[in-house]
């Protein structure tokens, strides 16, 4: 799958730089297509020299918390719930902690600590992995879980928002979790249907009936806050959780008698050799998704899309959005620019702006979480994992678009 897709990159491009030559006559295109294969390959490795640093800190404090055996604990309580979504892990693997923490960190938009604990969870279930290059039916899971987008604070959106001078920055919050919702379920059920998983069964609807219920508590706290108050709240939740959880670590492990410092070292360790097996792939990645970009292939889908809307008699003011929604799965920052750019061209506080706003909050980078998930366990047969997480991409999109035309629907 992840060769076909890889391959089926460049010839997109090949025939979309070919016709931008052909019939409209530009002589560049070429030059920016091989010029995006060097600039993706020296943004590769800036990636991972950011990725280094943040790889080594966390895994170190992750060792400490392995050893003071709070992974342990945490695995050994939601074993019954992750022996029916995962039934091919046992019970109190140390996988199941990590990703406990790993979808904690990502919903409270943690990346800097999402990343490394998610490598750390993939790389345990890498070694109950019957084969050493396909992806096992857990791993498929969990990616395609992170790659439907789990934060439910979108402070980065906000503050774009913010920074063009938005009256209320947080307007778009509960857009995005609706949206946001759509996408997580249906990467669930997605793979739920592709493995036959049995989501009725009593313990996984306690589960996560339960965790609904918290979380629509959490939402109408949020709701009831000011737009500053919120985004003060935001900031201030996210920063605390990161420090107490590193305290919380460390006196579990004082409290065990462990080495801290001996024990952060052998973590740290870990990092430089997760972020070395990485760049790879990220290169490989990130050069495709170049020249699909400089090929002028999502202009002609954009086109594409905008002549099918208006031919059918619908409202195209959506199709302005959308540019961030097809650079997404391929490059965050694409689709932050393109973000920024339809705030800057059609105003902050537009429906299209809106509309971007949202889908940048609920999907995800999902080629490049693959790469980099992937990658670092050495997995190259991914099976149903991209079709499943773009599937989830897809209904992120469309909750989008229908969850702003009921919000926003009213706004020019």
């Amino acid at each position: 799958m992840l060769n076909r897709l890889w391959f089926g990159f460049f010839l997109v491009a090949a025939v979309a730089a070919l016709s931008r030559w052909l019939i409209g006559g530009d002589e560049t295109v070429f030059a920016a297509v091989v010029g995006s294969l060097f600039d993706m390959a020296d943004l590769s490795v800036k990636v991972m020299l950011l990725l280094f640093g943040t790889l080594a800190l966390w895994l170190g404090f992750l060792n400490i918390a392995e050893d003071a055996g709070l992974v342990e604990r945490t695995a050994r309580m939601l074993g019954p719930l992750f022996s029916r979504l995962m039934p091919g892990v046992p019970r109190g693997h140390p996988a199941i902690g990590l990703i406990t923490m790993n979808f904690a960190a990502n919903a409270l938009g943690l990346d800097n600590a999402a990343t490394p604990i998610g490598l750390r969870a993939m790389r345990e279930l890498q070694t109950i992995n019957p084969s050493a290059d396909t992806a096992s039916n857990a791993q498929i899971l969990f990616l395609v879980l992170n790659a439907s987008s789990l934060t439910l604070l979108p402070v980065t959106v906000f503050v774009y928002r913010a920074q063009a001078g938005a009256h209320d920055p947080t307007l778009v919050f509960l857009p995005i979790l609706l949206a946001h919702f759509a996408a997580n379920l249906t990467g669930l059920l997605s793979v739920a249907y592709m493995q036959r998983l049995k989501l009725w069964d009593p313990v996984v609807i306690a589960w996560l009936g339960g965790g609904a219920l918290l979380l629509g508590g959490f939402i109408a706290l949020l709701t009831s806050l000011t737009a500053m108050a919120l985004a003060s709240f935001s900031s201030l939740l996210g920063n605390l959780m990161l420090f107490g959880v590193i305290l919380v670590f460390l006196c579990a492990g004082a409290w065990r008698r462990v080495p801290l410092f001996e024990s952060f070292i052998t973590g740290a360790k870990q990092g430089f050799d997760v972020a070395k097996d990485i760049l790879p792939y990220m290169i490989a990645m990130l050069s495709a998704v170049g020249v699909l970009r400089a090929s002028g292939a999502l202009d002609f889908v954009l086109n594409g899309i905008r002549w099918l809307v208006l031919h059918a008699g619908l409202d195209d003011r959506f199709v302005d959005a959308l540019p961030t929604a097809l650079v997404k799965p391929f490059s965050g920052s694409a689709a932050r620019a393109m973000l920024i750019e339809t705030i800057h061209h059609s105003g902050v506080d537009s429906f299209q702006a809106l509309l971007a706003a949202v889908i940048q909050g609920s999907t995800e980078t999902t080629f490049y979480v693959v790469a980099v998930y992937f990658g670092a366990v050495g997995i190259k047969r991914v099976r149903h994992t991209i079709g499943c997480a773009l599937l989830a991409d897809l209904a992120g999109v469309l909750a989008s678009i229908g969850v702003c035309y009921w919000f926003f629907g009213a706004i020019k």
